[in-house]
């Protein structure tokens, strides 16, 4: 039988953990540009008995795929509300063991501290592997916000309980908004500064749109990526 209990409570203690301040690196300064920039998203097969994650790293400023890894694993978990990361961190950091690339700051397909108890797998996977992480969201799980303009740009403070857990940011014009958070060892500033560094003309940013291609499996990035790596 799952503790779900013992899990939220380790949630709560491991959110405490979690650095919202910039701290990129050790050198640190507030002129730091990332020179890779990774996208990581998590998919199931087998009717979700198996987990499949994929982490893809670009180079930046041209966002161009310089490696990707795929961990499949058996799923640890099922699917319970508010407590996905546990059910997604052990494939994502299977996959990162893999990669022979460190990225800079790690896109995540999924909420950071947009979460009831402050630590989706966002933060989760960035306190583990204790990078800068940033989660982009396609969909809310908690909080409110006031409507977003139509203007690709415009933006909304997405606030829980009086907190502000993250922004809402039109990325794309007819498409819901992106709901950015920061994970770890970032501010909101720029988590959302480096979403839209990476916006491409697509909803999502380019290193996640990738990584959720991959994860999902679908025919274009494969093809793309058997022909380009």
């Amino acid at each position: 039988m799952i503790d779900t209990k013992a899990l939220r409570q380790e949630q709560s203690e491991k959110s405490r953990r979690v650095i919202r301040h910039d701290a990129f690196s050790a050198s640190f300064t507030v002129d730091f540009t990332p020179k890779f920039i990774a996208g990581a998203d998590v998919g199931f097969e087998q009717s979700g008995t198996v987990t499949r994650a994929a982490i893809v790293v670009l180079q930046y400023p041209s966002l161009d795929v310089v490696e990707y890894q795929i961990a499949r694993i058996d799923t640890v978990l099922p699917y319970i509300p508010g407590l996905l990361s546990f059910r997604e961190y052990p494939a994502l950091m299977a996959a990162w063991q893999k990669l022979s690339l460190r990225p800079d700051l790690v896109m995540v397909d999924g909420q950071g501290i947009a979460h009831p108890r402050r630590f989706g797998i966002a933060s989760h996977f960035g306190l583990l592997a204790d990078v800068p992480t940033i989660g982009v969201a396609k969909s809310r799980l908690c909080g409110e916000h006031a409507p977003v303009g139509e203007i690709v740009g415009d933006r909304q403070p997405l606030l829980d309980h009086g907190e502000q857990v993250g922004v809402v940011l039109r990325s794309k014009r007819r498409c819901n908004p992106l709901y950015i958070s920061l994970g770890h060892r970032v501010s909101t500033d720029s988590a959302v500064f480096w979403v839209e560094q990476c916006l491409r003309g697509y909803k999502l940013p380019e290193p996640t749109r990738w990584a959720d291609g991959i994860a999902s499996n679908r025919l274009f990035f494969r093809q793309t990526m058997q022909k380009n790596l």
